[in-house]
């Protein structure tokens, strides 16, 4: 109860504004000035960004995402100006205004929020008459709606913000930083710590944000932002499994890394509530830099024999210090720092040192594939606008612009979900427009009822059609653009049977484009998405272990084509990084480009692919029980985790000494795994039960001591990764 008073309260808040700004810029237009068309715009321009657009953030923020928007808005009312001079150029010029727009939705949520209401304005231009001579007008009314719509979001009942995502992680690594000294202090198992560490990730999930919250932007910010949350998540994990279990007495290397971890999760937790950097890019660890402290604890580790138990705990400290490095990195770079990666794996954070223009590059290249869901969703949109252009200027549509209009409303990612859009507008539409028709005999030509009605009307419908449903919205829309439209000219009550007439004809162009083009949405694409992923990791698991025995030379996969490689271990590990000619990098010297090898940039490409399917699933109704319970966050994870065990697990020179024995191992137990991954790409009924078998004690025994701690980190690695993989091969817990 108390969830939808609030969802109402907010809405109407929302109404509020939008009826104020339109009020404020369409009656001065129409009634004092005489410019019906710059009427109609300071009409639309609200309507546009304020419903048909879901402008993320709250008051001021959505003011500015409004006024960045009406130069763009501008520039398409301009084209659809010039191409309303006959059908086909209207019709060629909404297909690629429709594509590009609805593509633009890959680089950022601002841009996917804004995209509907931009393609109206475009939509409104570009029907006939064809009269340039009223572009003045028409932008003078946009520019108006706009600047009112900015201010009423802004000074009007303004929402309170709600938190951003870096305070989500800020609390996740409050929290960490006391469970890694809780760890510390010995307090033995805790079986609550540890549930509350797996909460605290799920919340990281960007499932569980606002669409237009969540950092999906193409930029360097939302980048480090998303790659932060990542390593929180894998860091509460990590923390989570130390939490279960008594520390070892006097392993007191690990308790150094621990209070090391819990410092820098509290500075850097301190960074992201500021929102700005403290020190030139360092997040500092009490006297010495995290990574510092993980050199420290690997020179220890491997000058101290320990059994088998210890080196796998310290094994998952040493995973988490490096997640925890991987989050400072990553939150240095979201608060504006420009770190300079030294002893990190430069591959890891390659976003680092490019600029927007080639970010924003690489994520449209990335998505121009027909796996993309945003690709599918974008083409499906351009070809239904442009075919419903076609069919209302060949027909010659009373008020045609309302077909394209349903269309851009009605459309869903699924046929199904199109449907049941499309059954319920068709009935709210019947009932406004029957409410409509009896308005319009009943006032007849006084059009002092209408400009009284409208203010009222507009604020009922755009409270009650977001909460209604398509029904709801259709419905009462309906209602609103007959009072406005007959404000501008006399009108009869063949204006609702122009727009029943319309919607309808919108609502079959919408369903048939449902039908034909990808109808089953994310939830068929996800499968061939999570499938794409898995083999792709399969060879990558291969050649980590293959690097972390015999050297980076021998796995190609696991270093960057430049020849730069990682001192360290497991997804863990920090050391020098090394120039291409094998000289370590001085501080101070430049850093070349971070030169991903072709495992690791296909990997990374089919997860960001994943990544937006699951998403876009998200939003989905499951098919069937079964469907929804999988848990493909579990596959998501197993994409991630191999990739960091790329980046962090080779050594410089492999492992010289490493008995044939341990090899066989490595080589086995990897091949084992990658099988299984390979396996678990085709989602087999029972699922896919690995367990990679463990050192044998008898050849642990022959390892020399300073080589049996990285060893250990490939089976830790490849343990966590078959956990993985269990999860998400067979119907789970929903993710």
């Amino acid at each position: 109860m108390a969830e939808g008073l609030s969802a109402m309260a907010r809405t109407g808040r929302h109404a509020a504004h939008v009826t104020a700004a339109t009020a404020a810029g369409f009656y001065p237009a129409l009634y004092l000035l005489d410019r019906p068309v710059a009427g109609i715009y300071a009409l639309f321009t609200p309507i546009a960004f304020g419903i048909l657009s879901p402008l993320p953030g709250a008051g001021r923020e959505r003011a500015a995402t409004v006024l960045r928007a009406v130069p763009a808005a501008a520039v398409l009312v301009v084209l659809g100006t010039v191409l309303a001079v006959g059908t086909w150029p209207a019709v060629a010029g909404m297909l690629a205004v429709g594509f590009a727009l609805a593509f633009g939705s890959a680089c950022g949520p601002r841009i996917a929020g804004a995209a509907p209401g931009l393609q109206l304005f475009y939509i409104l231009a570009c029907f006939p008459p064809y009269e340039p001579g009223t572009l003045p007008q028409r932008l003078v009314g946009l520019a108006v709606g706009g600047a009112f719509l900015a201010l009423a979001e802004a000074v009007l009942f303004p929402d309170a913000p709600e938190p951003p995502y870096r305070t989500r992680i800020a609390d996740a690594l409050g929290l960490a930083a006391r469970a890694a000294s809780g760890v510390v202090r010995g307090e033995g198992p805790a079986p609550g710590t540890a549930a509350r560490l797996g909460a605290a990730g799920r919340e990281l999930r960007l499932s569980r944000l606002p669409a237009g919250a969540r950092p999906t932007g193409a930029g360097r910010t939302d980048r480090a932002l998303a790659q932060a949350g990542a390593a929180t998540r894998r860091l509460l994990d990590q923390l989570a499994l130390l939490a279960g279990h008594a520390p070892a007495p006097g392993d007191t290397a690990s308790a150094e890394l621990l209070r090391g971890i819990a410092a820098s999760c509290t500075e850097t937790a301190a960074a992201l509530r500021r929102g700005r950097r403290r020190r030139a890019g360092r997040v500092l660890a009490g006297p010495q830099l995290l990574e510092e402290l993980v050199a420290d604890f690997l020179k220890a580790r491997a000058g101290a024999p320990a059994p088998r138990a210890v080196l796998v705990r310290r094994s998952t400290v040493l995973t988490a210090a490096v997640s925890a490095v991987t989050v400072r990195t990553a939150a240095s770079l979201a608060l504006g720092g420009r770190e300079r990666l030294y002893g990190l794996p430069r591959e890891q954070f390659w976003y680092a040192a490019e600029g927007p223009a080639r970010l924003t590059g690489v994520r449209i290249r990335g998505n121009l594939t027909r796996r993309s869901v945003v690709f599918q969703n974008a083409l499906r949109t351009a070809l239904g606008l442009a075919l419903a252009r076609l069919v209302a200027g060949s027909l010659d549509l009373s008020h045609g612009f309302w077909v394209l209009l349903a269309v851009l409303t009605l459309g869903r990612t699924t046929a199904g979900a199109t449907w049941s859009a499309v059954r319920a507008a068709a009935a709210g539409t019947l009932a406004g427009a029957f409410a409509a028709g009896l308005l319009i005999v009943g006032a007849g030509g006084s059009s002092d009822v209408y400009a009284a009605l409208l203010v009222p009307m507009m604020l009922v419908a755009f409270t009650l059609g977001p909460l209604g449903g398509p029904a709801w919205g259709q419905g009462l829309f309906t209602l609103v653009v007959a009072t406005a439209f007959a404000q501008i000219a006399p009108v009869t009550w063949r204006l609702a049977e122009a727009r029943l007439i319309d919607v309808l004809t919108g609502s079959a162009i919408g369903l048939l484009c449902g039908l034909l083009a990808w109808p089953a949405g994310a939830r068929a694409e996800i499968r061939y998405a999570m499938s794409g992923l898995l083999r792709a990791a399969a060879p990558l698991v291969r050649a980590t272990a293959t690097a972390v025995t015999e050297g980076s030379g021998a796995g190609r996969d696991g270093a960057g084509e430049n020849g730069t490689v990682r001192s360290g271990t497991g997804e863990n590990g920090t050391g020098k990084s090394t120039a291409p000619d094998g000289a370590p990098e001085e501080p101070g010297s430049p850093s070349p480009s971070p030169s991903p090898s072709p495992g690791v940039r296909l990997t990374l490409h089919r997860l960001r692919i994943a990544e937006a399917a699951y998403a876009q699933y998200r939003t989905e109704p499951a098919p069937d029980a079964a469907e929804a319970a999988r848990d493909w966050l579990a596959v998501l994870d197993h994409g991630s985790r191999t990739l960091v065990g790329a980046y962090w697990l080779p050594r410089t020179d492999g492992m010289p000494g490493l008995p044939p024995e341990a090899r066989r191992w490595a080589r086995e137990a990897a091949e084992e795994v990658a099988a299984a991954t390979v396996r678990a790409a085709g989602f087999p009924p029972d699922g896919v039960r690995v367990r990679p078998a463990p050192l044998p004690p008898e050849v642990a025994e022959r390892v020399p001591a300073p080589l049996l701690a990285p060893l250990t980190d490939v089976e830790v690695w490849l343990r966590a990764l078959a956990r993985d993989l269990e999860a998400g091969s067979s119907p789970g817990p929903k993710g």
